[in-house]
């Protein structure tokens, strides 16, 4: 079965990609909770992130502390909340959220309506924020 995230993965659908490695794509949430809202998916489809193998599990975790400095960096935020609930789309991924206080990461609340261009500078932003982390620590 080939999720949403898979769609992204083969490029069939657009996103607003902040990072990817050879295994793995962050990409910004378009109904996010809040500003800067990540979504940090391994490209192998597997629905359930406890059925990855150890491996790659532990990269997945690397590759979302990158992107998590990454959002800290350009987003003004007491820290970046993490959550997988893996519901809503059959493909593991990890939300990374810019929070200042715990009610930041209500995913049952209403979400932000951000415009195209909004999410193209967000998206920019935090991308070059990665890939200024990712040149300082070579």
């Amino acid at each position: 079965m080939s999720t949403i995230f898979s769609k992204i993965v083969a490029g069939e659908i657009p996103a607003y990609k902040v990072a990817e490695s050879n295994d793995f794509l962050a990409f910004l949430d378009i109904s996010p909770v809040a500003k800067g809202h990540v979504l940090v998916i391994p490209k192998k489809e597997t629905d359930y992130i406890f059925d990855i193998d150890d491996d790659e599990y532990m990269a997945l975790w690397v590759f979302a502390k990158i992107v998590a400095q990454g959002i800290k960096k350009v987003i003004p935020c007491v820290k970046v909340g993490v959550a997988v609930v893996g519901l809503e789309v059959a493909h593991a991924h990890i939300h990374l959220v810019p929070i200042n206080k715990i009610s930041d990461l209500n995913f049952a609340g209403p979400k932000l309506t951000l415009s195209n261009e909004e999410l193209s500078q967000i998206a920019e932003t935090i991308r070059e924020s990665i890939i200024s982390i990712t040149t300082q620590n070579q």
